[in-house]
């Protein structure tokens, strides 16, 4: 599907928006705000489907890569995202009443990668890259909300990933906002996305 963006406006996403979530708090509270990511939703729509596109530069946000704010989807909503340029990593989340993170995993995606968002489980995406823009786009049932107040409240997924000072190798760190949080575990992209998505519209 060819969609030329310069042509449409899309949500921007600022760092005014996004300071609580972000691990390096004194770069959260200094830094000025600035863009940092973009959303043209609705570019396309077939029946209830709607198809989004969303770009996530390349900026490192103090020593954490640039990521969208995460959210949970509101009912049993499911949602496939598949690379259209650069590399993403996805992490997921499901929190329990109890304030507990039940289970938590990753999965890297490459362009031509598609991966699942399934119900229940709140999600990040992350551009793991310093030098190359993520260009995804998705589709959702137009009827599917999102609630981001987990991630406000708890200052972000329950995992960042980062750079430390003078390392080249990126880390994970666990968000001790959380009252517990399991390993990370990490599972494979699809490699083509799935011909049939009615399970989308499943409420």
């Amino acid at each position: 599907m060819k969609i030329d963006l310069t042509k449409l406006t899309p949500d921007i996403r600022h760092l005014d928006d996004m300071r609580e979530v972000l691990y390096d708090k004194k770069f959260a509270k200094e830094a000025p705000n600035t863009d940092l990511y973009y959303m043209y939703r609705g570019v396309e729509k077939k029946g209830e489907f709607r198809y989004d596109i969303t770009v996530v530069p390349s900026k490192m946000l103090g020593g954490e890569f640039n990521k969208t704010k995460g959210h949970c989807h509101i009912g049993a909503y499911q949602e496939v995202y598949t690379i259209l340029n650069g590399s993403a990593i996805y992490l997921f989340q499901k929190l329990e009443e109890n304030g507990s993170i039940s289970d938590v995993y990753a999965v890297k995606a490459e362009k031509g990668d598609s991966v699942v968002i399934p119900s229940h489980y709140g999600h990040i995406t992350i551009n793991p890259s310093e030098t190359e823009e993520l260009k995804m786009a998705n589709w959702i049932s137009d009827k599917c909300k999102s609630d981001y107040s987990t991630f406000t409240t708890m200052q972000g997924a329950c995992y960042y990933y980062i750079l430390r000072p003078g390392s080249k190798q990126a880390t994970w760190i666990k968000n001790e906002n959380y009252k517990s949080v399991p390993e990370l575990r990490f599972e494979q992209p699809l490699k083509s996305i799935p011909k049939d998505l009615n399970f989308l519209l499943k409420n």
